[in-house]
């Protein structure tokens, strides 16, 4: 018997964002079409799950009428919303569909459906092509042909990729550029990939020279460009052969801090900043900040510059996403987030004892050279076949040649360990006196994903009561854009972690990202303890720490909360240290010394 799928925070976003764009497509007032779209904006940021939130939650968030509400709770019963089904059913087929592509907007869209029987992507490039999409107004043949370019390059609103694709795309493409031309300055990503979102649409790009328009043309004849969509004397706009587009802008040295500052957003965050501004009479733009009286510009050196003249220290730019940064950070409450420079060991790696593709001793010598102190060896157990996990003879054996290995290496220290399954009905893989034999115990999720949220949760709670399992490793199991996260009620699984002294995994593989953000962010407020776990099955793989850690900042997180920012000494204190009192052993480790 198959479920419901309990909606996600994202479905209920683009439910409303769909709404939004019908109104506008059928001409409704902007005032509705705005209430709309807003509520999709909110929901994007939450760090609670909507689909179980009660209506005095939902009543607080900001636009959150009756009709907002009404809806949202129907959408959570139902899975469904008859006013959406009823607006899509009124209006052509393939609207939102064909607004996706850039330069289509709601209005066009609507016409082209009408007037052209435009009901796809497919159908809008035959259009194009035809020259028949040009009799519809305001669509010169130069708008026309931008669009076929999108659409030749599968660009559209709403395509994002994940940031481990996007960011050694970015890396590639600064690295071309600055081996092409001399005299840049200032390279760098701003946007969503500069906030360390996990997914990435455009890729925008800021730099300094001294001649803007030799940067545009090596810009745009990079061997990787596949497309030049726009080419300017300091702004040009390419996609490369990834699929990728990059927006390149050339800023002045003197305007260039206003200017990351403005493009790395978000769009709320720097709405509140200039709101800031100009109570204290000023007007904050790309620019700098200009004197509203004297229309005097005030040019900064620095981010840091800008918001100290709004009386505010600097605010990362992984939590500028106006979720109360701005007001902690002006009551001088802003916490320390957690850097890479604080992980000194890796909790979860892979071996070809199992499914990994080297040699314990080769993962060892990579690890040491991505600068780890420690590493925990967690093979998979017994029930992940296709893994080829281990039996529990095999396991001894395993921790024999952990423990061998580590007396011959010098620089970093090996650890027991394994990435056990949690079975279907919450049991161990392992027998209780082969799990006493490790280190470091994670337990995961491999099978039957498809369980209700109550059986899940219930299941994922059984795990955690046993004194054997440290940690619980990438909880809700998904793979970004390919599999989505099971059912489960993450408040009461943090509740248990807390009360047994649980550790839940920020796995950073670029393919998970487990937790996320707003899951990590809630976790915090609740008081749970993490583990950074790079769950590397390749030697390169190590250095995929970063992408964990950008998701660890952007849920807030401190590395006194993280148990493998200890030292060696200090980890294995805390691991000889009663599951249900290593809370507390974090929580009175001085993590300053």
């Amino acid at each position: 018997m198959t479920t419901k799928r309990k909606l996600q925070n994202q479905d209920f976003a683009r439910v409303f964002e769909d709404i939004a764009t019908l109104l506008q497509a059928r001409g409704d007032s902007v005032f509705k079409t705005r209430a709309y779209s807003r509520a999709a904006d909110a929901i994007g940021n939450l760090q609670f799950d909507l689909a179980t939130a009660s209506e005095e939650e939902l009543r607080k968030l900001p636009g959150f009428g009756d009709a907002i509400v009404t809806k949202v709770q129907e959408l959570a019963e139902t899975g469904e919303l008859q006013f959406f089904e009823k607006l899509k059913a009124e209006m052509p087929a393939g609207i939102l569909e064909i607004t996706q592509v850039p330069g289509v907007g709601p209005k066009t869209a609507m016409r082209a459906a009408q007037e052209l029987g435009i009901d796809s992507r497919e159908a809008l490039q035959a259009s194009i092509e035809s020259g028949e999409f040009e009799s519809l107004p305001r669509i010169s043949n130069k708008v026309a042909q931008n669009i076929l370019r999108h659409l030749k390059s599968r660009i559209s609103q709403g395509q994002r990729v994940p940031i481990g694709q996007a960011l050694p795309e970015a890396e590639r493409v600064m690295s071309a550029l600055q081996d092409a031309v001399n005299g840049i300055r200032n390279l760098t990503c701003a946007g969503s990939l500069r906030r360390h979102r996990e997914t990435i649409g455009d890729i925008d790009m800021l730099c300094s020279a001294d001649d803007p328009e030799a940067v545009m043309e090596a810009f745009t004849t990079l061997p990787m460009v596949r497309d030049v969509m726009s080419k300017g004397a300091t702004k040009s706009m390419v996609v490369m052969d990834s699929g990728l587009q990059f927006d390149l802008r050339v800023i002045p040295d003197e305007a260039f801090a206003a200017t990351l500052l403005y493009f790395t957003g978000s769009k709320e965050h720097g709405i509140r900043l200039r709101d800031r501004a100009n109570k204290r009479g000023l007007s904050l733009n790309e620019y700098g900040a200009k004197n509203i009286e004297t229309d005097e510009l005030e040019e900064f050196a620095s981010e840091e510059a800008i918001y100290e003249r709004l009386d505010l220290p600097y605010i990362p730019p992984e939590i500028r996403e106006d979720t109360g940064e701005i007001d902690l950070a002006e009551q001088g409450e802003l916490p320390r987030l957690i850097t890479a420079e604080d992980v000194r060991g890796d909790l979860h790696s892979h071996t070809d004892w199992t499914d990994g593709r080297f040699s314990m001793e080769e993962m060892a010598e990579a690890a040491k050279e991505a600068g780890f102190e420690y590493l925990v060896v967690t093979d998979h157990s017994k029930s992940a076949t296709v893994a080829g996990g281990l039996s529990v003879e095999k396991l001894a054996e395993h921790n024999e040649a952990v423990r061998e290995l580590d007396k011959k290496l010098s620089g970093i220290r090996l650890l027991t360990g394994t990435e056990m399954d949690i079975l279907a009905d919450g049991s161990m893989d392992y027998p209780d006196d082969a799990l006493a034999e490790l280190d470091v115990v994670l337990g995961s999720i491999h099978s039957q994903m498809d369980q209700d949220e109550k059986t899940m949760t219930a299941r994922i709670i059984s795990a955690m009561e046993n004194e054997n399992l440290d940690i619980v490793a990438h909880l809700t199991t998904r793979r970004i854009g390919r599999r989505a996260p099971v059912d489960l009620d993450f408040d009461a699984i943090c509740r248990v972690a807390v009360e047994t002294g649980t550790l839940l995994e920020i796995n950073t593989s670029t393919q998970r990202l487990d937790l996320k953000d707003t899951h990590i962010r809630r976790a915090m407020d609740l008081g749970v303890m993490f583990s950074l776990g790079t769950d590397s099955h390749r030697i390169h793989q190590f250095v995929d720490l970063r992408y964990g850690i950008g998701m660890a900042r952007r849920g807030w997180c401190t590395p006194d909360r993280v148990v493998n920012t200890l030292p060696h000494a200090a980890f294995l204190k805390f691991l000889s240290t009663p599951k249900p009192e290593r809370y507390a052993f974090m929580e009175s480790y001085d993590h300053k010394s």
